[in-house]
């Protein structure tokens, strides 16, 4: 382009100096012979031209710039407000009109939720095994039977909901979530997928490798303390069915698979299952293979459908069969009640009020800062999207 400009300028100058220097009549034969040298040179400058811009033309073609829009120059239409003191105030204001009773309204909904947690598994310990829990918990000689006695602090209104909480235990360790099969699960024709179920696949029987269904760690992990409770000597039943997620028993695992070779390598590492019983219903199963994102969690054991009045003590037989003493782990039952925002939880109701509360300390702040030290406020008209328009 710049080589152009300069082709064109020189071409206007030789121009203008010919009109300029017209020649007399009788030096119109020189004038001709000059005229037609001028011609030729400005030929053969339109050549050159042609040339250059031929060539920027083709470099133009190729240029890998955007196509012009508004969209991509976000020169769109926008919406741009103008933070005044009235339009603060009034947006902290409403964020904590709105937040606060929210907040207090869960509070009280998670007050009125009645949780009992008991921590058993250092008192199920016999004294004699006090400095070595390891050798009990895997001694399946010793007798692993524990009672106990709770109270019950205020009345609680059915369905009473029985936890299982552990500490300590990371479900969500990549190999130990990897390692299970979904296919397996669901289909019995799927029974010799165990390639991700390393190292509880298969059984080594006899030369023979069967495959362990359900296969994988997490099965094999299957959480095995059980829970009896009486009050007034009455046994209180507890409804395991309905526990798991209905996706689960209808979906992810099938009807037609059934437990096999499952806990009979040497090592066992938790509960056994019948194995007349597909895996659909055997929930207690279900719940467990779905695992935790926290290494402190609880899962649903059963549900009881009595009432419990307040101060009533409770008697708990329980057989205390899973080892959480080798890795430093906690095991603690838990009964529970609910409400419309589910179990007790005070998490969801102090943010809502911490937030609320930042929300009317700053507008409070502002207002006070507004009335005792105001600041003019500018021309909107001079902002740069307003001038266009005023233009």
């Amino acid at each position: 382009m710049f080589f152009g400009y300069l082709l064109r300028l020189r071409r206007n100058l030789q121009l203008l100096v010919i009109e300029k220097l017209k020649p007399p009549a009788d030096l119109l034969n020189a004038s001709a012979v000059q005229s037609s040298a001028a011609d030729g040179l400005v030929v053969a400058d339109d050549a050159v031209m042609n040339e250059v811009t031929n060539g920027a033309s083709k470099s133009k073609r190729i240029s890998k710039k955007p196509q012009y829009s508004r969209f991509t120059q976000q020169e769109l239409p926008a919406w741009k407000p103008i933070l005044t003191p009235g339009w603060v105030i009034t947006s902290f204001l409403a964020i904590a009109f709105l937040f606060i009773p929210i907040g207090l309204v869960s509070l009280f909904a998670s007050e009125r939720v009645v949780e009992i947690v008991y921590r058993y598994d250092q008192d199920c310990v016999p004294e004699m095994y006090r400095g070595n829990v390891t050798a009990y918990i895997q001694n399946s000689l010793t007798n692993k039977t524990c009672i106990e006695n709770i109270t019950v602090p205020k009345r609680m209104d059915p369905p009473i909901y029985v936890y299982y909480l552990l500490d300590n235990f990371y479900q969500n360790h990549r190999r130990y979530v990897k390692s299970r099969s979904d296919k397996q699960l669901r289909s019995a024709a799927y029974e010799f997928s165990t390639k991700e179920c390393e190292p509880e696949a298969r059984l080594n029987k006899s030369r023979v490798s069967l495959p362990i269904v359900p296969c994988g760690l997490i099965a094999w992990s299957l959480f095995n303390d059980t829970y009896n409770l009486i009050m007034k000597e009455k046994v209180l039943d507890i409804n395991k069915k309905g526990i798991a997620w209905k996706s689960d028993t209808k979906v992810k695992f099938g009807s037609n698979v059934y437990p096999k070779n499952f806990q009979s390598n040497d090592l066992i590492g938790g509960g056994k299952l019948n194995e007349s019983i597909p895996l659909s219903e055997q929930e207690d199963l279900i719940v467990w293979m779905r695992t935790a994102a926290l290494p402190t969690f609880r899962k649903l054991y059963g549900k009881i459908n009595t009432s419990l009045e307040a101060h009533d003590t409770i008697t708990v037989v329980l057989e205390n069969n899973y080892n959480t003493y080798s890795f430093g782990g906690q095991k603690k039952l838990v009964l529970s009640t609910t409400s419309w925002i589910g179990g007790k939880n005070d998490f969801l109701g102090i943010a809502y009020l911490t937030v609320g509360g930042i929300c009317l300390f700053m507008a409070l702040n502002f207002i006070l800062l507004y009335v005792f030290k105001p600041r003019p406020l500018g021309d909107p008209s001079y902002l740069s999207w307003n001038r266009k328009t005023v233009n």
